[in-house]
């Protein structure tokens, strides 16, 4: 596996730690529908809702917000799987789309969680 994916899927891992340690669970991981891959789907048990999370990770602190990495194509592609994820499994909660971005700086790793980072209708 490329050292990029290896980044890639250790910071989704820290992401998913995080989420559950702020009491969410996860529900699943790298969730695919048609083009769009949803990074995880977890339920946040605190306001009982189902989160759309996009994980931004990052070797340096970027010039550009994780947020604005997060193009309205991707954020449209996002909302499509949620729908089908949602549909499929018969869920009536609400949802909410968030952005989780790591950053790492030699061992260190920082984790920013912005919820609502956008609206399904946008």
């Amino acid at each position: 596996m490329a050292q990029h994916n290896e980044f890639g899927k250790e910071a989704e891992k820290r992401a998913a730690k995080f989420l559950e340690e702020k009491n969410y669970t996860i529900l699943k991981k790298n969730w695919h529908f048609l083009k769009a891959e949803i990074d995880i789907i977890a339920k946040d048990l605190t306001s009982n809702e189902i989160v759309i999370v996009e994980v931004k990770a990052r070797k340096f602190n970027p010039l550009v917000e994780p947020e604005e990495a997060v193009t309205k194509t991707k954020r449209n592609l996002l909302v499509r799987a949620a729908n089908a994820y949602i549909t499929e499994n018969e869920i009536d909660l609400e949802t909410r789309f968030d952005i989780i971005s790591i950053y790492k700086s030699s061992s260190d790793w920082e984790i920013n969680h912005l919820k609502n980072a956008f609206l399904s209708f946008e």
